[in-house]
């Protein structure tokens, strides 16, 4: 029985769990019971800024410390055929035979923000699995990547010296939703600049309650991961039992967003099969809204 696999620590009984969940399977409530607090750690940035490697050392990193870590990565499927590379499990191919890691590839299938919309479904699936780590990394598409932030409970976004103004970036949404900022590829030219506009910026944008530290990486390397990991643990012990309770909160209500997305998109897909009995003046307008309910 695939629950009782589950439940035995099966990795299989997990990617098939996951498979069924991404082909509309209901969720199963099982699983409830069976909740762990893993630490969610969400890592975004632009295409190119090298996520995929950094996911890769953060991984090895973890495990020295004997730690669990499951990643879930979210790539990009083509607008043409549906489909996606699904290339994350390239880069981190190393850690194939590793037990104590486990790569899931999800195709974004379209869906803004970052990350799939079965994200919050596999997430909570490898929560009960166990694992004490979860790293997302999300598509890579620039500003609209905000979902992210309120999914995990700590969210790094990787810039590069070679992505232009620091201060110019701030103009887009997804550079207030960092609780770190990693420079990476920090041993090219204009790392340390990088460092100081973003310090400069947020000491201008007034009093934080949480200065987001700039931690400089070379993933390629595999430099500067136990610093980028002893910020994350210094945010963690910032939030407190209460902060992370408030973030898993509103992990929820986004969670519950979703949901209600999910239901009216299919109500209306419901109620445009009938507009032509509105037009054809068989029914008013504000009937059919009424039968949606």
């Amino acid at each position: 029985m695939l629950m009782q696999r589950f439940k035995e620590g099966d990795p299989r009984a997990l990617a098939r769990t996951i498979t069924l969940l991404e082909s509309g399977q209901d969720f199963p409530e099982e699983l409830l019971s069976l909740h762990h607090t893993a630490q969610v750690i969400g890592i975004t940035g632009s295409p190119g800024s090298g996520k995929s490697t950094l996911t890769d050392q953060i991984i090895q990193e973890l495990r020295s410390q004997g730690k669990t870590v499951a990643v879930i990565a979210v790539d990009p499927s083509s607008p043409f055929t549906g489909g996606a590379i699904l290339g994350d499990r390239i880069r981190m191919a190393r850690h194939t035979l590793d037990s104590g890691v486990f790569i899931r590839s999800l195709a974004s299938r379209g869906a803004l923000g970052g990350v799939s919309g079965k994200t919050l479904q596999v997430l909570r699936a490898i929560e009960a699995f166990g694992f004490d780590v979860i790293l997302i990394e999300t598509v890579g598409v620039g500003q609209s990547e905000v979902d992210i932030a309120s999914i995990a409970d700590h969210t790094v976004l990787v810039l590069t010296p070679n992505q232009g103004d620091a201060v110019q970036a701030f103009k887009a949404g997804v550079m207030e939703i960092a609780d770190v900022f990693v420079v990476n590829k920090s041993d090219l030219p204009g790392a340390d600049r990088v460092v100081r506009e973003l310090h400069a910026t947020l000491t201008l944008g007034g009093m934080l309650e949480w200065m987001p530290p700039a931690v400089k990486t070379s993933a390629q390397k595999g430099q500067g991961i136990p610093e980028l990991l002893k910020a994350l643990q210094d945010h963690r012990e910032h939030l407190g039992a209460e902060g992370l309770r408030q973030r898993r909160l509103n992990r929820l209500r986004f969670e519950l967003r979703v949901l209600l997305e999910d239901w009216a998109h299919d109500k209306l897909r419901d109620a445009e099969n009938l507009l032509p009995e509105v037009l054809s003046g068989k029914r008013s307008l504000q009937s059919l809204f009424d039968s949606l309910f």
